[in-house]
């Protein structure tokens, strides 16, 4: 069985815990791995939070909309940005999925080891919504000039959330 069958099969990739056997006890979120508990507070547990300018948080979140942008009914085109967007930003890729509507549009996701990028497009007025959520080492920013260059677009609007901020000392 591969990584990419845990996830299907609804579990964590890190513990192997089911999202039934993930538990809130005592106000700390645990899992349970080989019936030993794992708090995701502990210290030496590898938490991949990241520690920037005095700030621990999850990871970085950032809500990308191209505007007046090509290509936004292109499947393969979107694939490949999503592609694109991994190797610039120094992240995993573990699986895509997109899927075209008729008359147009595109939704898709490409799940990453360190989050996620998604996509909802309407073509028809040159809009494309982006989601690009990064945690560890990846450098999320950098996605913003691929996507801009991807689609040829005019205009791009960014808005980021420090995702988790405030949880882990």
């Amino acid at each position: 069985m591969m990584d990419g069958d845990l996830f299907r099969l609804g579990m964590d990739l890190e513990t192997g815990a089911t999202h039934e056997e993930a538990a809130i006890r005592g106000g700390k979120a645990v899992c349970t791995d080989n019936d030993r508990e794992r708090s995701v507070f502990d210290a030496d547990r590898e938490d991949h939070f990241i520690r920037r300018n005095g700030k621990v948080f999850a990871g970085t979140h950032l809500i990308i909309e191209v505007i007046d942008a090509e290509g936004l009914d292109d499947e393969a085109r979107i694939q490949k940005a999503f592609r694109d967007c991994v190797e610039e930003c120094g992240a995993t890729l573990l699986h895509i999925h997109t899927h075209k509507f008729t008359p147009q549009g595109v939704s898709g996701v490409a799940v990453l080891a360190e989050s996620h990028i998604s996509v909802h497009t309407w073509p028809e007025v040159g809009y494309g919504a982006f989601d690009v959520f990064m945690c560890g080492d990846a450098e999320p920013w950098r996605s913003v000039e691929v996507l801009r260059k991807a689609f040829n677009a005019g205009e791009v609007r960014v808005k980021e959330m420090l995702r988790g901020e405030g949880l882990v000392d």
